[in-house]
């Protein structure tokens, strides 16, 4: 049996991860977030969506080059979109 997710609206799941709520939905319009429903015209986050998000900035040291990066809410550039 699978384990439903915990889904957060809009302003829970901005707390979670401590950005704004403009950020998110910037991060949302651009594509650069974490992956999210639409139910209903309620856009929801997963929990488990959230942490993968975050999971691909995780780094041991600034010099680091195995992790992914964690793109800001704006619009990527074309070679942006093609490193993802």
């Amino acid at each position: 049996m699978t384990e439903t997710p915990r889904l957060m609206r809009v302003r829970e799941a901005a707390r979670f991860l401590g950005i704004a709520v403009r950020t998110l939905e910037k991060h949302r319009t651009y594509g650069t977030g974490p992956l999210y429903r639409k139910v209903g015209g309620r856009v929801l986050y997963a929990v488990e969506d959230m942490m993968a998000w975050t999971a691909e900035g995780a780094r041991r040291s600034p010099s680091d080059k195995t992790s992914s990066r964690v793109f800001p809410a704006r619009p990527l550039t074309p070679a942006e979109r093609e490193s993802l």
